[in-house]
């Protein structure tokens, strides 16, 4: 069945471009739909959705914005008319796939279109900017970055091949068919390295009861994908077990997850329990970044690039009432179980961030500043013995069945 791809870029610019790209999606028995997001110069090549419908959908008329001739005020309104138009497009079937091309404005008004789409629906970026730190333009989305090597300038033998890949890339991505699962949901597994032996297990004892589990990496980035697949529908039940993230933002450490982090779930009302996953851990790159107020701190080199502290009483203590304070939006009754062994393997008996004193601190806190509906249950073990992690993920289940009785 033939499938629509959107291709979108600046037609004064990378009209040759797009003209290429919209003449090899047809010979592949495909559609291409194109939008133009130029703002300056007329077309080269003839779009289905052009500039001046964009900006009409961004609240503004072209010539306003062309008369005006500021950036700072025609990108947003381009974007967020491009915004609109995708978004709309994409929720109707209408298209299966978004190729854009672009450099540095390009890129920053493209992917911002893509990162308002679902999860799943296929977003390829040819872009000048994709060889270096991408993150400001993927964000947590799942947008294929596609480096062109060169700038976007005119078709030669080498650009034509870039250009063929990337229409290759989304017809093939559009023709996939999936069939969407439903029955029981699926369930979101937060971990870090030094809690992954549990997780594991968890996720073993999750599958065995028949559920499906998505694994996230707590490094700041994952947390956000998760709650933002939560938000879209994808997930419906949690297994926090790396709650890393919050105290990471809490002292503005790499593995931030956000203000909004362990907020999401209760909200949407889904069944949850939750860990204290290395939340006693802060991570920095090499030592010598490590800040310099912590000062004789207990440290542990996770990798030549990383390097991990360990929160004293006080901090843990803020971190207790800093996880009760966002608890508080959860409605429902959800699960805080707690591994007295060791948050992760740093942590065990014996081990650099043992310190017990300090985790009570956590825990008489977050006692105190947890809503009553959140059950906080503490354990002997580790948060990697095979006995925890499998009550953590039975206790889930248990809280998945009570929704559904």
């Amino acid at each position: 069945m033939a499938k629509t791809i959107a291709l979108l870029a600046t037609l004064d610019t990378k009209g040759a471009e797009v003209a290429y790209m919209r003449d090899l999606i047809a010979a592949r028995g495909h559609r291409a739909l194109v939008i133009d997001t130029g703002l300056v110069g007329e077309p080269t090549t003839n779009p289905d959705i052009s500039n001046r419908a964009v900006a009409y959908a961004g609240g503004k008329s072209l010539d306003e914005l062309r008369h005006r001739a500021d950036r700072e005020e025609s990108a947003p309104v381009m974007t967020a008319g491009a915004t609109k138009i995708m978004r709309k497009l994409a929720d109707d079937g209408e298209v299966h796939a978004l190729v854009a091309l672009g450099g540095t404005q390009g890129t920053t008004l493209s992917t911002a279109v893509m990162r308002a789409l679902p999860y799943g629906f296929p977003k390829i970026m040819v872009s000048t900017m994709a060889s270096g730190n991408v993150a400001p333009w993927v964000g947590t989305s799942d947008i294929t970055m596609m480096y062109s090597v060169t700038d976007i300038m005119g078709l030669n033998p080498f650009m034509r091949r870039v250009l063929a890949n990337a229409a290759g890339a989304a017809c093939g991505m559009a023709e996939v068919d999936l069939p969407v699962t439903k029955g029981r949901p699926l369930v979101a597994i937060t971990t870090v390295g030094i809690t992954t032996v549990g997780a594991m297990t968890a996720a073993r004892v999750l599958e065995s009861a028949g559920f499906e589990t998505i694994i996230f990496h707590a490094v700041g980035t994952g947390g956000r994908a998760m709650e933002e697949m939560m938000r879209q529908g994808l997930i419906g039940a949690v297994l926090d077990y790396s709650t890393i993230e919050v105290s990471n933002e809490m002292y503005h450490a790499l593995l931030a997850g956000g203000p909004d982090r362990l907020t999401t779930a209760g909200k949407l009302g889904l069944p949850q329990v939750i860990c204290p996953g290395a939340v006693e851990v802060l991570v920095f790159n090499e030592p010598e970044t490590v800040p310099a107020r912590y000062s004789g701190r207990r440290l542990v080199r996770h990798s030549p690039q990383i390097t991990d502290l360990r929160l004293n009483r006080e901090e843990m203590a803020d971190v207790g009432r800093e996880i009760g304070k966002r608890l508080q939006s959860t409605a429902d009754d959800a699960v805080f179980l707690i591994p007295a062994g060791g948050y992760d393997s740093y942590a065990t008996a014996g081990e650099a961030f043992s310190d017990p004193n300090s985790d009570a601190a956590f825990v008489a806190a977050l006692r105190k500043s947890a809503p009553r509906n959140i059950r906080i249950i503490e354990r002997p073990q580790d948060i990697n013995d095979p006995a925890f992690a499998t009550e953590a993920a039975n206790t889930l289940i248990g809280l998945i069945h009570s929704r559904v009785n």
